[in-house]
């Protein structure tokens, strides 16, 4: 099937499922202008399309096909990590794991050894071993979760560095995000069974962030502990279209932003990380590590040299890709909502000082959800060392971004025809991807 005929075919299954992206319980959020539709990032089954990028993406504003744009890269001041390093991989090969059993995947991840970790959309956490998914559920909170929108449900995990430490005090705990029945986040950490190294207590909940969500939409989702053992957390701009809570550009709101937390300090709860850029400063929250955002569905530290990759997903016409250096001391404003992209959104003219602009961008004509994913450290295939991969939810679309001589280079390396709702990592810096419509894991391979 061919990308345009693909990229319709989502767009009116996405449109088809907008009646339902209200949350249960919930007053439907305002009208929007006719020619906006609310995005979400995972959609229901199949090839659905509500989302920008936290499952599926929900389109926000009908796209007008053009003459296709190049995807773009923003020079950098970065230096190369590996300026001798061969040219970069020009394609890829997708070995299937698994290719269905899963319901609605939203992540994956590892504990420290050779499982995989799967989240699916509902509430459950899923393990793969040896290649065979178990039948039993590693975490069970469907209790608790609400997915009654396309943006909403189970969306994000991370192991504590310690998980796997005899003695240590967060020997066993991992963190979640997730949305509950009123469709507001919640961060959370659970531990694992004493007795049963497959299996969590549901009971074992400890809360650590709450945040309302003011639309069904929009709510991020992404925990990554950095190479600094904080956890960080991804959260969208509250939802609707064209950020009306201007929360990407306010630093009084935890909406629209990255943040850094430090879950080590204190018992059942967070403090602020030293050196957190906005901690003391009149009218800003101290746990924001960087803004402007409008939902980073997917961030990923690259595990050699700690530098972030943040995918921003777009509304009008971008996607984008948004670079944090490993040495940075955060605060960086990536731009929403005064751009999109490194274009000025619903102006022509804008104020573009301060502001982080991406490394990576393409126009709504090759897709509509960026879906964000990590650079490669694996030792099983050299040829693709140091490349960092990213992929379009609606149009399956692959990248691979590599650093040569202080500027990304970009390339398409495959048409996958897949519904890729996230990316994920092993243990050993293997790469894979995640088939929101068939429920299927596949290993990146060149």
């Amino acid at each position: 099937m061919n990308r345009s005929l693909r990229l319709s075919i989502v767009l009116f299954l996405f449109l088809a499922c907008l009646p339902a992206a209200c949350t249960g319980g919930e007053s439907p959020p305002a009208a929007e202008p006719t020619s906006e539709v609310v995005d979400s990032p995972l959609p229901p089954p199949a090839v659905t399309a509500e989302a920008t990028n936290t499952f599926i993406p929900i389109i926000e504003a009908q796209v007008t096909p053009t003459a296709e744009s190049t995807p773009t890269l923003t020079p950098t001041d970065v230096p190369d990590p590996s300026p001798t390093a061969p040219a970069p991989i020009e394609g890829i090969t997708l070995l299937p794991v698994i290719t269905q059993g899963l319901d609605q995947p939203t992540f994956l991840t590892h504990a420290f050894d050779g499982r995989l970790f799967v989240l699916e959309r509902d509430g459950r956490i899923r393990i793969i071993e040896d290649g065979q998914l178990l039948t039993e559920p590693f975490l069970d909170i469907d209790d608790r979760v609400s997915s009654n929108s396309s943006e909403q449900g189970l969306l994000g995990l991370a192991f504590h560095p310690d998980y796997a430490s005899d003695g240590a005090p967060h020997e066993g705990h991992f963190f979640v995000n997730y949305t509950d029945n009123l469709g507001d986040t919640h961060i959370s950490r659970f531990s694992v069974a004493s007795v049963d190294p497959n299996r969590a207590d549901p009971q074992s909940e400890v809360e650590y962030l709450f945040q309302d969500q003011p639309f069904p939409n929009h709510n991020g989702g992404m925990l990554a502990f950095g190479p600094d053992g904080y956890l960080y957390a991804g959260l969208g701009d509250g939802g609707s279209a064209d950020d009306p809570l201007e929360a990407g550009q306010s630093l009084e709101t935890l909406l629209g932003k990255v943040l850094r937390l430090d879950v080590d300090s204190l018992e059942n709860e967070y403090a602020i990380p030293p050196g957190n850029p906005f901690d003391g400063q009149p009218g800003a929250l101290p746990e924001i590590w960087a803004f402007g955002l409008r939902n980073p569905w997917r961030f990923s530290f690259d595990r050699e040299t700690g530098d972030l990759f943040i995918a921003d997903v777009g509304q009008r016409d971008w996607e984008e890709v948004n670079f944090q250096p490993g040495n940075s001391s955060g605060g960086e404003n990536y731009g929403w909502s005064i751009m999109e992209g490194s274009n000025c959104f619903l102006t022509d003219n804008c104020d573009q000082s301060g502001l982080a602009l991406p490394v990576f961008e393409y126009g709504h004509d090759q897709g509509c959800s960026v879906t964000g994913g990590y650079r490669y450290r694996g030792d099983q295939f050299p040829d693709m060392q140091g490349a960092y991969f990213v992929a379009d939810y609606c149009s399956g679309l692959i990248w691979r971004l590599a650093q040569q001589s202080g500027s990304w280079q970009a390339a398409q390396v495959l048409d996958s025809g897949l519904v890729i709702s996230s990316f994920g990592e092993d243990s050993a810096g293997e790469i894979y991807l995640l088939d929101y419509g068939s429920g299927g894991v596949y290993h990146v391979t060149p």
